[in-house]
């Protein structure tokens, strides 16, 4: 009776824990074929589609304030330069050269390395996203599953309602009204920035301690246009599943609420879950690009957004290439993930 009451994760994890065969090999190198292929095809949209915008990337360069034009021998030295005078076709083929060896190359608005703007920006558009992932994953899990086992009651009415708006509401709406909340209404917390401007700090700890306050309302409105597609998910699945069998007999042989809740029904939920998540981390990167002009925090999408302004052909290419990269990377760790609690899909793949 134990092993019938055994859920379809328990299963998978026991059997991931076998010598992999070839159908899960074939699978697995199928898979990085397929994103070797992707990464290819972005490689090349890059270049591409800046190239597609109308405007000039030279004049970048020009002050503003002073304004006025390069004369002939001044553009032609520049374009010589950044090599925008050779045709398309070369500069696309010295452009792949280039990426094949990480050579962002020189940035034309900013006049710097593109690898250290992106060094400098980067981690703390990761950390943005990391930790509204985690922030969402984990509330949508456990509010997905407490609303489906309490479904139909007053709460479980409340979080569909308001987490169904949050979902249809974009990111940067969200993190204009926390501006306003917290910038107008209640100022109790940073609003703009990574760190206070000017700060001196004594230790490590209140260094950390000004990130984190600051970090505060750009995570919360990134985490609040994650959660409701997740949350659904979750409801449903586990709604879906309390009249197994094994919730059945989970229910027959006494086990706790919290047991049968969260380790029997709530793990129905994992792999499509797990799948979402990977789906997700895609639409965290365009959500972060708004939320950080919002807040002005200095990560990478801010910098896109000023690369999209210059035409800085240099530094849209591989701003786009990395964060592609990062996200097909996050999906394929997914992948290796979905392989490894659930071997049927390489036997699939097999057959």
């Amino acid at each position: 009776m134990a092993q019938d009451a055994e859920t379809g994760a328990e299963r998978g994890t026991r059997a991931s824990l076998r010598p992999p065969s070839d159908g899960r090999v074939n699978h697995l190198s199928a898979l990085a074929a397929l994103h070797l292929v992707t990464i290819f095809v972005l490689v090349s949209l890059v270049f591409f589609l800046p190239r597609a915008l109308p405007g000039d990337p030279l004049n970048a360069l020009l002050d503003p304030e002073v304004g006025g034009t390069f004369t002939a021998e001044a553009r032609a030295e520049l374009e010589a330069h950044y090599q925008l005078d050779r045709p398309l076709g070369e500069q696309y083929v010295r452009y792949l050269g280039r990426m094949a060896t990480l050579d962002f190359g020189w940035s034309i608005s900013r006049q710097s390395p593109v690898s250290s703007l992106i060094a400098a920006r980067l981690p703390w558009t990761l950390l943005l996203m990391g930790l509204a992932l985690t922030f969402a994953a984990a509330i949508s899990w456990l509010a997905g599953t407490t609303s489906a086992w309490r479904r139909g009651s007053r709460s479980d009415r409340a979080l569909v309602a308001v987490l169904t708006l949050a979902r249809s509401v974009p990111d940067f709406a969200i993190a204009t009204i926390l501006l306003i909340v917290f910038a107008v209404l209640v100022p109790v917390l940073p609003v703009a920035g990574n760190r206070t401007v000017f700060a001196q700090y004594t230790s490590i700890w209140q260094e950390a301690g000004d990130v984190t306050a600051h970090l505060i309302l750009p995570v919360s409105a990134l985490t609040i246009g994650l959660l409701g597609s997740k949350f659904l998910l979750v409801r449903n699945s586990v709604i879906g599943s309390l009249g197994q069998e094994y919730m059945m007999l989970a229910r027959a042989k006494g086990l706790p609420i919290r047991v049968q809740k969260y380790r029997h029904a709530g793990r129905n939920a994992l792999l499509p879950f797990l799948t979402l998540l990977g789906v997700q981390f895609g639409f965290a990167v365009g959500g972060s690009i708004f939320v950080e002009e919002v807040f002005t925090y200095p990560g990478m999408g801010t910098l896109i957004l000023d690369a999209v302004d210059a035409r800085d052909y240099p530094l849209l290419e591989a701003v786009f290439l990395v964060l592609a990269a990062t996200v097909l990377m996050a999906n394929f760790v997914v992948d290796l993930i979905y392989t490894w609690l659930d071997p049927g899909v390489s036997t699939g793949a097999r057959s």
